[in-house]
This record gives C-alpha cells, structure tokens and sequence, in this order.
C-alpha cells in the first residue's frame, strides 16, 4: 500500500513535468505560445471542458501533432479522475508515436507509462507489463530515452514484482530505477526531491520485501534528498512535511523491527506542524496502531475522515472506505471503543451503498464517452456512411427540437417550484442566522467572571470575526492563523469554538462568516460569483459545494431570490 502510494506522487511529478512540457516541433510564434498559456491556464485551474476545447484548436491549428493532443487530453482527463477515457487517449498516443518515437520522446514514453498504469490499475497486469517491457527495452543504449520516465516504469515494474512476490527482482528494478535517477541528475540543476522521492520510493520496496534494514538504509538516503533539497532553497513548507513522512516511516520500521523504544522516542520527536495533510496523518496512524496505541491512532483517523469532509475529495468511493472508514474501525475495536465502532459500522454500510451508485455512474459517463468516440472514428472512415449520417442528423435534429420544446416547458415548471422552494429556504437562513446572532450578542453581554476560559476566547474570536477588516476572507486563515492572530494555541481555539458552537470545527465557523459575507455580496452587488467567491476566501473549486450545502441553493438561485 505504501509503494503505491509513492508511486503515485512519482506519477504526479510527471504530470507536473507533462504540463510544462511540449513537442519540439511546437510552431514557436506567438498564436502557439498564447494557445499553450490558455492550456496552461485551464489545465491548472481543473477546467477539463474548457482544456479540451483548447486542445481541440491546438490540434485544428497544426500547433501540435493527433498523438501529442491525444497525450494532453489524456493529462486532463487523467486530472479528472476518469481513468477509462484517460486510458484511452494515452494508448492512441502511444500508438500514434510508435513508428518513429523519435518524434518526441518524452510524450511517447510517458503516454505508454501511463498507459501500463491505468491498465495495472485496473487488474491487467500483463497487459502493463507488455507496455513497461516495450519501452525497458528501448530505454536500452538509447541517450534519447528520458532517464526520469525509465526511474518511473522501474518503479512500477518493481510494483507489479511485489504484486506477484518476486521481493529480490523488486529490489533490483529498484536499484536500476535509482541508477537512472542519478543519471538523469547530471543533466539537471536540482535534484534533491528527485532523490528523496526515489529513495523513499525503493525504501518501500525492501520494507515490503521484509528487509526493515534494508528500508532505513534507503530511508537515510531519502532523508539526505531533503537536505539537499533544502540546500538548493525548494519549498521550505514541503520539505518540513516530507521530513514528517520520512521520520514517520522510521518510526513505523524501528517498529517493525523490533525497536519499539527507539521508535516512540522517533515519533515523539516529529513536530505536529509536521503533520499538515491526511498522508502524514495516514502514516502517524499507522505507527500507533503497530505500535499496540489504539486511542491515539483512532484520533488520527479521525483527523484524516475531517479534513477530507471539508474539502472536495469528500466524496465516497471505494478508496476512501478502505483507506478512511476500514482502518477507523478497526482502531475503535482495538481500543475497545465498541459503541463508537458500532456507530462508524453503519456509517461503512452507507457509503458503500453511495460508493456503489457514484462508481456506476462514473463507469457509465466513460463507457458512454468512449463508445461515442469509437462511433464518431468509424463514421468519420467511412465515406460510403455519408447519406445514412445525413438522414440520422436529421431524424436528431427532430428528436432535438422536440427535446428541446419538452425541456422549455419542464425548465419553466421546474424554475417555478425551485422559486418557492428557494424563498422558503432564505427565509429559513435568514432566521437561523439572526438566532445566531442573537445568541452571540447575549454571550458579550454576560459580565466577565460569569464566563468560562472557552467563552472569554470564544467573544474575542467574534469581536474579530465582526471586525471591519474581514480577516475571515483571507483564503490562508486557519485555526494556526486564527491562533496567532490572537496570541494564544490552536487548541484553545479549536476547543473555544467547539464548545460554544455545539461541536462545530474552526474551519465550518469561518466558512459560515464567509458564507455570510458572499450572501451579502450577492444580494447587494453585481460582481461574478467567481469574483465573489474569492473575495470571501473560497477557492473558486469548493464554493459551489460549500454554499450549496451549507444554504441548500446555488450561489446564483440565492441571488436571485435575495434580490427580489
């Protein structure tokens, strides 16, 4: 589980490299350089329509070649966790470059990676293996072949030998993956993170080979990655959370082999401003429950289900029971927390009913996609078609027009309901709000000695929220932010809060500040909601969701309404 997971962030790093990266025999001009900014752009932003429709202009205006736009399709719909269409485009590329490769190396090699990715995803290991095996060979004598992509199909050769517990054939391809890591460094000007992810990557491989000594000895090596990261003055924040994961998983292998002291006082050595994402918590979890500290790895489970419900990868699927909701229970159980393993039990029988219906849904949309291309390639060879496609665009256009005069009629009832629905719900809001409001002011109201420690911070976190600055609407600010703007520690804050709000966390306080303040914005101004998201500190992905959810209308239903 753990390999695969760095294989994962090695993944993500060529994706980070494919993005930036584009065919020699790109027309260097300004037209191609404004089309691959606007790629760029919309790439990073995650608007997989809008990259699409950037990649379909590239193509039509010979600014890059089928096979190389088949990669970039590929990359955004990869992005977008639709791995069957993904799949599909990453092999036609593969294809496309597979008479002469020397094309473009780069897009050739990496579509065929990842094209042995997805199919290793999905169970077809031989598969995988006849791509990974193809390009190994090439990869041989060849200067041209990309060094990082090579490190990357060992690794994932070395996977798939783990899979099939070939541990000493695993361990080689590791070796050779590193060796080609260092090779590739010559030609590179930094390559700490490079040796750190590496490393980390083949320490993975010998812990799961059973050779625990073997795995602190790569684990070093990744550990002297970060320094020299740190020297070529990367990422100060990602170097301090990557020394968590490696101090992490030294303790969970000092553990392992038997040095349980050494190893608690290595993971009571680790910073908690270490551990900043659900992999640190992950890994700190796994520890504790090796470790037999059942309580404490069940508070990071914990950890990890909280901060995955207040971002977008709240959604349940498959992965998220096994890696969230599984690991949980089983540390309630250990810890003798039967009442709260029961409670979570139910929870596990919910969501795999959810993760059934999305994971249908999803396999649906793709198959869709994928025979309507297959479709479309076939109509578009076949020239004798051409009278039977005119007849079924017509007998379409019909249907559409049809369709259309249905959908104008049900929008209208439709919209009429929504309205009324909405009134009821902003005058609900707008209620429940003043309630709160109301509650707040008695609060301030009550002479200081009547109040606990957890009221006195709780009114001096109010006072500052109601300040004319909105400090609630800068994106950054978090319970740490929040903490130090009032000289005091995170956990009184998060226990203020919690205690004077029935429970709720510091990141659901201030979103409903930011909630009420974009609700102001909306109903008093005409700005986009794009523009109003951030300035009420959302990002522009998670607004819809938050306001939706928290308001049971879309930002623009609820103008719509207030402005009535």
């Amino acid at each position: 589980m753990k390999h695969r997971t760095y294989i994962i962030i090695l993944c993500a790093v060529l994706t980070m490299m494919a993005g930036c990266t584009h065919s020699s025999e790109t027309v260097d001009d300004g037209k191609a350089q404004a089309a691959w900014q606007r790629y760029y752009e919309a790439y990073n932003a995650k608007n997989l329509n809008r990259a699409l429709t950037v990649i379909d202009s590239m193509e039509t205006e010979k600014i890059v070649c089928t096979p190389q736009a088949d990669h970039l399709r590929g990359l955004v719909y990869d992005q977008g966790w639709q791995m069957k269409i993904a799949e599909q485009f990453y092999k036609k590329s593969y294809q496309g470059y597979a008479s002469d490769p020397s094309q473009d190396w780069y897009t050739y090699t990496d579509a065929g990676y990842r094209w042995a990715c997805l199919r290793l995803g999905r169970g077809d290991i031989e598969g995988a293996l006849s791509v990974i095996t193809d390009l190994l060979h090439q990869a041989e004598g060849n200067e041209a072949f990309p060094k990082s992509t090579e490190s990357a199909l060992l690794m994932l050769m070395a996977d798939i030998q783990l899979q099939l517990h070939q541990y000493d054939e695993a361990q080689l391809s590791g070796q050779k993956a590193f060796e080609a890591n260092q090779e590739n460094a010559k030609h590179e000007s930094r390559t700490g993170w490079a040796m750190a992810w590496v490393c980390m990557n083949i320490s993975s491989i010998h812990q799961t080979s059973g050779d625990l000594e073997g795995a602190l000895a790569w684990l070093d090596r990744s550990a002297q990655g970060l320094a020299l990261a740190e020297e070529e003055h990367e990422d100060s924040l990602i170097i301090e959370e990557w020394k968590g994961h490696v101090a992490l998983q030294r303790a969970l292998l000092l553990q392992e082999s038997g040095h349980a002291a050494e190893a608690a006082a290595t993971y009571a050595a680790i910073p908690r401003s270490r551990l900043m994402e659900p992999k640190a918590y992950t890994a700190a979890a796994e520890y504790l429950m090796a470790a037999g500290r059942y309580d404490e790895a069940a508070y990071w489970y914990e950890q990890i289900d909280s901060t995955y419900l207040a971002t977008d990868g709240a959604k349940m699927t498959f992965d998220n029971i096994a890696t969230r909701l599984s690991p949980r229970y089983m540390a309630y159980r250990k810890a003798g927390r039967n009442a709260d393993a029961l409670v979570l039990a139910d929870s596990v029988s919910a969501a795999i009913d959810s993760a059934l219906v999305w994971q249908k849904q999803n396999d649906a949309a793709e198959l869709a996609f994928i025979y309507q291309t297959h479709e479309k390639e076939l109509a578009l060879n076949d020239a004798k078609s051409e009278t039977r496609i005119h007849r079924v665009l017509l007998v379409a256009a019909i249907l559409v027009i049809l369709l259309i005069g249905y959908l104008f009629w049900r929008t209208r009832q439709y919209n009429k309901e929504l309205l009324e629905k909405n009134r009821r719900l902003l005058a609900e809001i707008e209620q429940r709000e003043q309630e709160e409001q109301q509650a707040i002011v008695q609060l301030k109201a009550e002479p200081q000695e009547n109040l606990t420690a957890n009221q006195q911070l709780f009114c001096r976190i109010c006072d500052l929220m109601e300040n004319s600055d909105h400090v609630y609407t800068d994106v950054d600010l978090d319970r740490n932010r929040l903490a130090q703007l009032l000289g005091t520690n995170e956990h009184y804050v998060t226990d203020a809060v919690s205690t004077c709000t029935n429970g709720k966390s510091v990141n659901a306080f201030l979103n409903e500040y930011r909630l009420r303040y974009a609700a102001r914005l909306l109903a008093t101004t005409d700005d986009s909601i794009t523009v109003i998201a951030e300035l009420s500190g959302f990002s522009r992905s998670s607004f819809y969701r938050i306001f939706s959810d928290a308001y049971g209308m879309s930002p623009s239903d609820y103008r719509k309404v207030a402005k009535e």
